[in-house]
């Protein structure tokens, strides 16, 4: 008998643990997908996933032309210089707009506090912007990791499919083309001719490529 309700009690426990972790995990998501329909959470995920996406594919582009010209043997030492770029970056991207967006939040959180005279702590409030956070600082990290992660896909076939000197090629195509379509993407916002949006940005791209070219050594 006392071995039975020793046993109930676990089960108890755990069901009432399970019920729990489910409450929560779907409230986190109804908070995600209120934050994701809402128009000024949306822009500053763009912001950040096209301006840190964009740091990421000039890094990549550089990286592919400096790795080529400087005679690296083969592609896959190109890829793993390309992963400690993307760690880098990626690390950096969430990290910096997880810190910057907690200090903004929490400012906002505490001059709310002082005109409505009350503690905000697990509110409604709280959960969003602690959900808007998780909403920036993914999208700034996913932005680097796509520019970077991309052009090296020529690399992984080296030796295959490509030399070197033709998966440099390909790669820096493939950043340039990234770079097109976040410019053809953010002209969808602003109303501009998508064209032009497109090969503003993609010159940034050749820009890079053509000073590594010429740069000495």
């Amino acid at each position: 008998m006392p071995s039975t309700l020793v046993v109930s009690a676990m089960l108890v426990v755990l069901s009432t643990l399970i019920v729990s972790a489910t409450i929560s995990v779907l409230s986190t998501f109804a908070v995600l997908r209120r934050l994701l329909g809402r128009e000024d959470v949306r822009a500053i995920s763009r912001r950040y996933f096209v301006s840190n996406g964009f740091d990421g594919t000039l890094t990549s582009i550089g990286v592919i032309v400096g790795a080529v010209l400087s005679g690296i043997p083969d592609g896959l030492t190109v890829v793993k210089i390309g992963l400690g770029a993307a760690v880098g970056l990626g690390t950096s991207a969430v990290w910096s707009v997880w810190e910057i967006e907690r200090a903004e939040t929490q400012a906002k959180i505490n001059r709310l506090e002082r005109a409505m005279l009350t503690d905000l702590d697990d509110t409604r409030v709280h959960h969003e912007q602690r959900g808007a956070r998780v909403v920036h600082a993914t999208a700034s990290g996913l932005g680097p990791l796509i520019g970077i992660l991309i052009p090296l896909i020529p690399f992984t076939v080296e030796g295959t499919l490509f030399s070197m000197a033709e998966a440099g090629f390909v790669g820096v195509a493939l950043g340039i083309g990234i770079l097109a379509v976040f410019g053809a993407y953010m002209s969808r916002i602003s109303g501009q001719r998508w064209y032009v949006s497109a090969l503003r940005m993609a010159l940034a791209g050749l820009v890079v490529a053509g000073i590594n070219l010429f740069l000495p050594g």
